[in-house]
């Protein structure tokens, strides 16, 4: 089995969880949403496209589990941390690109590393394109804009 469906079946099982089927299903469609479009933009700009769709997948795995988006990114890092080490899938350096794309993600406005960026862009690509009847958030506006300009998506 590869690293990222080992992942991906692990997630599953944490998701699958969550009792209420509206965010339950939310919740899997994000994770997923977020995973692919990283997979794609990893592979756009050069960066390991397994790290980027794991990292899409654990991102905001702990708000899913607790239900709180309070310090969600720095908490998910931690989680993400526990999760990885516990199964084995990646070396310590792949573990921290991962945990430090998840530790940053929420921040929109800062520029960090390259994984760190490309996680915050699969972030707003899914949360603009799944309902695109819903007007983009203020905060996520110019990553939207900078993404769909580097992918040739126009208006």
């Amino acid at each position: 089995m590869s690293r990222l469906k080992e992942l991906r079946t692990y997630v599953d099982n944490e998701l699958n969880k969550i009792e209420d089927v509206e965010k339950r299903t939310s919740a899997i469609a994000h994770l997923y949403g977020v995973s692919l479009a990283a997979t794609v933009l990893a592979k756009e700009r050069g960066l390991d496209p397994e790290l980027a769709a794991m990292a899409g997948m654990l991102h905001d795995l702990h708000a899913y589990k607790t239900g709180s988006y309070d310090q969600h990114a720095q908490l998910g890092a931690d989680l993400a941390r526990e999760i990885l080490d516990e199964l084995k899938l990646t070396t310590p350096k792949e573990t921290d690109i991962i945990c430090s794309a998840v530790y940053y993600h929420d921040d929109k406005s800062v520029v960090d590393s390259p994984m760190d960026e490309l996680l915050k862009d699969a972030d707003v690509i899914d949360h603009c394109f799944k309902d695109p009847s819903k007007p983009v958030k203020e905060k996520e506006q110019t990553r939207y804009e900078s993404v769909c300009e580097e992918l040739g998506i126009t208006e």
